[in-house]
Protein backbone atom coordinates (compact mmCIF):
# COMPACT_ATOMS: atom_id res chain seq x y z
CA UNK A 1 0.00 0.00 0.00
CA UNK A 2 1.22 3.64 -0.11
CA UNK A 3 2.50 5.46 2.57
CA UNK A 4 0.70 9.14 3.32
CA UNK A 5 3.04 11.74 2.06
CA UNK A 6 0.80 14.02 3.87
CA UNK A 7 -1.25 13.80 6.92
CA UNK A 8 -3.70 15.64 8.24
CA UNK A 9 -5.95 15.70 11.83
CA UNK A 10 -9.56 15.29 10.97
CA UNK A 11 -12.06 15.43 13.57
CA UNK A 12 -14.83 12.11 12.75
CA UNK A 13 -17.47 10.32 14.28
CA UNK A 14 -17.10 7.20 13.62
CA UNK A 15 -18.62 3.63 14.61
CA UNK A 16 -15.91 2.28 17.38
CA UNK A 17 -17.53 -1.39 17.27
CA UNK A 18 -16.88 -1.29 13.06
CA UNK A 19 -13.32 0.08 13.94
CA UNK A 20 -12.97 -3.20 16.41
CA UNK A 21 -13.95 -5.19 13.77
CA UNK A 22 -11.71 -3.59 11.14
CA UNK A 23 -8.34 -3.93 13.29
CA UNK A 24 -9.34 -7.21 13.83
CA UNK A 25 -9.72 -8.37 10.20
CA UNK A 26 -6.35 -6.30 9.32
CA UNK A 27 -4.15 -7.75 11.88
CA UNK A 28 -3.58 -4.43 13.65
CA UNK A 29 -3.45 -2.49 16.94
CA UNK A 30 -3.86 1.41 16.45
CA UNK A 31 -7.04 2.12 15.41
CA UNK A 32 -5.11 4.99 12.74
CA UNK A 33 -3.61 1.91 11.18
CA UNK A 34 -6.89 0.10 10.81
CA UNK A 35 -8.13 3.09 8.77
CA UNK A 36 -5.48 4.00 6.68
CA UNK A 37 -5.46 0.37 5.56
CA UNK A 38 -9.47 0.18 4.83
CA UNK A 39 -9.43 2.97 3.02
CA UNK A 40 -6.16 1.92 0.69
CA UNK A 41 -7.96 -1.30 0.32
CA UNK A 42 -11.07 1.11 -0.86
CA UNK A 43 -9.08 2.56 -3.16
CA UNK A 44 -7.33 -0.80 -4.57
CA UNK A 45 -10.75 -2.08 -5.04
CA UNK A 46 -12.01 1.19 -7.10
CA UNK A 47 -8.88 0.75 -9.28
CA UNK A 48 -9.05 -3.39 -9.65
CA UNK A 49 -12.97 -2.40 -10.93
CA UNK A 50 -12.04 0.58 -13.09
CA UNK A 51 -9.33 -2.17 -14.62
CA UNK A 52 -11.95 -4.72 -15.20
CA UNK A 53 -14.86 -2.28 -16.51
CA UNK A 54 -12.13 -1.55 -18.82
CA UNK A 55 -11.11 -4.72 -20.38
CA UNK A 56 -14.69 -5.78 -20.48
CA UNK A 57 -15.02 -2.78 -22.85
CA UNK A 58 -12.75 -3.77 -24.82
CA UNK A 59 -13.72 -6.92 -25.13
CA UNK A 60 -17.15 -6.29 -25.80
CA UNK A 61 -15.93 -3.48 -28.61
CA UNK A 62 -13.95 -6.23 -30.80
CA UNK A 63 -16.20 -8.41 -31.61
CA UNK A 64 -15.36 -11.26 -30.37
CA UNK A 65 -18.14 -14.36 -30.37
CA UNK A 66 -18.79 -16.84 -27.05
CA UNK A 67 -20.59 -19.94 -28.33
CA UNK A 68 -21.84 -22.17 -25.37
CA UNK A 69 -19.97 -25.09 -25.72
CA UNK A 70 -23.10 -27.48 -24.29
Amino acid sequence: MTTATQRSHKHLQLDSTKIRRAQKALHVKMETEAIERALDFAIAEHEKNRLVLQATVRFIKSGIEIKDAY
